[in-house]
């Protein structure tokens, strides 16, 4: 794993989380080397830091059948090129940057380097993420199988077409910010209403972790049915929700999302 940032810390640590079967050990680059020692106290994980070891990226990748690429997308190339000449024939690179295409990737590998392009989310920290996939240059059924069995280790896997992965990307991929922020608005409502912040905070968030368990528990109704059966015929949640309804929620969501894709687009052309 090239990079321990915020998307590939996350993985890391799902597959390194107790109850996890690692069935290889793990090589990690970062570029500290506090967090290269951090990350060394956990089981089956070698780190390297670049700052002491500017060579440790080459040094990490030989000898792997599979390479998780988690660096900044503007940093992806360089890496790319100074990582080629050390990969192993046939290995796998899996890249999580927002915005690459897998074309891009392997523009900058050796032939017979098989290229699978993904996005993950963070809460593959606790073994609940959602990873959308999809095969690039040189990616075969062995390929693909390898790249479902290390994200399913952390959360749910969906294999898609290449063009969906961005759409994914801000459904999923920047889904947990979403949804940070409305509980952040939730609670800020909250205290402007009167609460203190503590009871604010610890009332919103077991809202959220009750609401979704029962979105989960009962998947035939769904969100839609649930959302019905808290909502009296003019009582107090019509009213709040006719609010948010008024202010075209549903469009301001798709708007948001759009935005998102607009900016993968963007990285994907070099902007």
């Amino acid at each position: 794993m090239l990079g321990t940032g915020n998307m590939n810390g996350a993985i890391l640590a799902g597959l390194t989380r107790p109850g996890s079967a690692l069935a290889d050990p793990v090589r990690v680059t970062t570029r500290s080397q506090s967090s290269a020692d951090a990350l060394s106290q956990r089981p089956g994980v070698t780190a390297a830091a670049l700052e002491s070891n500017p060579d440790a990226n080459r040094e990490a990748v030989r000898g792997a059948g599979l390479v998780i690429v988690g660096v900044k997308p503007a940093m992806v190339p360089d890496l790319l090129d100074d990582i080629a000449a050390d990969l192993e024939p046939g290995a796998l690179v899996i890249s999580i940057a927002a915005g690459l295409e897998t074309k891009t990737i392997a523009a900058h590998l050796p032939a017979g380097i098989r290229v699978v392009r993904a996005m993950p989310n963070t809460p593959a920290t606790l073994g609940l993420g959602v990873t959308a996939i999809c095969a690039g240059p040189g990616a075969d059924a062995e390929a693909m199988a390898l790249a479902h069995e290390v994200f399913a280790s952390v959360g749910q896997v969906v294999e898609l077409p290449e063009a969906d992965i961005p759409t994914m990307g801000a459904l999923t991929g920047s889904g947990p910010a979403h949804v940070y922020l409305l509980i952040e608005r939730m609670i800020e409502a909250g205290q402007a209403l009167g609460l203190d912040a503590e009871t604010a905070t610890e009332s919103v968030v077991q809202t959220f972790r009750g609401a979704v368990e029962m979105v989960v528990a009962d998947p035939d109704a769904g969100p839609a049915e649930l959302r019905r059966r808290v909502t009296s015929p003019n009582g107090t949640t019509e009213r709040s929700i006719a609010v948010l309804e008024d202010a075209q929620l549903a469009d301001l969501f798709t708007r948001s999302l759009r935005a998102n894709v607009r900016r993968s687009e963007e990285l994907a052309a070099g902007a």
